[in-house]
């Protein structure tokens, strides 16, 4: 798909491009090319004069291709936003997808397999808000500025996810379906704030290499300092929030092993209370030569009475001790 975006007093308006034709007659300020096909990258290199690169999107670039200048001026950044579960398929965890941004002659080409919500969130804001971007470079500011409000956005959620898991672990009873349970989610909100962290980075560095450029004016430099100082306040959180997944994973792996224990402290009182009948029977078996059962009517009863009574007295020791609660 082929997004095209011109300023019209101050405002970020998308035009409609079905055709060469229709691309011939606009002056874009960004042009976002939302999984394109080959017939829409005929169009931009015949507009245009660019050549997308084949592994523009790949994720196995060296980090030294990530960030780089051409010859004619072309500035090239592969940076990875963040995609929640929620934007995928139901049990798709968190991702990061790669996007490559292409700055040239005034126009910033943005290049990606899917739809994000960084992008449509800056969409509506340049829409409502006049004056919000002057150039192709306010758009590409923005879109980090808006990376990073929707990290922190992310981590507000891992907040409110881990505090619900709290409550299931610390508050009651865990037995072995719920404690599975909460290690399923911790692992989720662990997963999405290891991906937070990746992202929050990622954007630091593609926000050096474009300051280091020197293509960002006064105003705009000031903005991107603002945008890493933002990204510098989420590290801390990322750190909190690892800190405290650690936490309830060792407090719900706990739990489990209370209630493994609690199973092997079964087995071990029943089979210490079998072993003085055991030895009883034991003996009864054994003696041949004098056999009480012979001689006296109630032998076979005060055996089995007595088995019973050697039983009973664990039990009663254990209770009193308090082992059996």
């Amino acid at each position: 798909m082929l997004n095209v975006f011109t300023l019209v007093n101050g405002r970020l308006v998308q035009q409609e491009v079905d055709g060469p034709a229709a691309l011939a007659h606009v002056q874009p300020v960004w042009v976002d090319l939302d999984d394109p096909s080959a017939e829409e990258k005929g169009w931009v290199r015949g507009r245009f004069g660019l050549e997308i690169p084949l592994d523009a999107v790949d994720e196995d670039l060296e980090e030294s291709a990530r960030y780089y200048e051409e010859d004619n001026g072309e500035l090239h950044i592969r940076s990875d936003f963040i995609v929640d579960a929620d934007e995928g398929p139901e049990g798709k965890r968190s991702r990061n997808v790669r996007v490559a941004f292409i700055l040239r002659d005034g126009v910033l080409f943005s290049v990606h397999r899917q739809d994000l919500p960084v992008f449509r969130l800056l969409r509506l804001r340049a829409r409502r808000i006049p004056a919000l971007i002057e150039d192709a470079k306010d758009v590409l500011l923005k879109l980090y500025d808006a990376d990073a409000e929707f990290s922190a956005d992310a981590l507000e959620g891992i907040y409110d996810s881990l505090e619900q898991v709290s409550a299931r672990v610390l508050t009651r009873d865990v037995n072995d379906s719920a404690a599975a349970e909460a290690l399923a989610a911790i692992a989720k909100q662990e997963d999405l704030n290891g991906r937070i962290r990746r992202n929050v980075m990622d954007t630091r560095r593609a926000l050096s290499f474009l300051m280091r450029s020197r293509r960002l004016n006064a105003e705009q430099f000031e903005e991107a300092r603002q945008i890493l100082r933002d990204i510098d306040s989420l590290d801390s959180h990322t750190a909190f929030l690892f800190d405290k997944i650690n936490f309830l994973m060792d407090a719900t792996v706990g739990f489990i092993n209370i209630n493994q224990n609690k199973i092997i402290k079964i087995f071990s009182v029943a089979s210490v209370s079998l072993l003085p009948p055991t030895l009883i029977a034991s003996i009864y078996g054994m003696n041949f030569r004098v056999m009480p059962e012979l001689d006296w009517t109630l032998g076979y009863p005060f055996a089995l009475l007595l088995m019973l009574a050697s039983v009973a007295a664990p039990f009663l020791y254990f209770r009193r001790k308090g082992w059996l609660s």
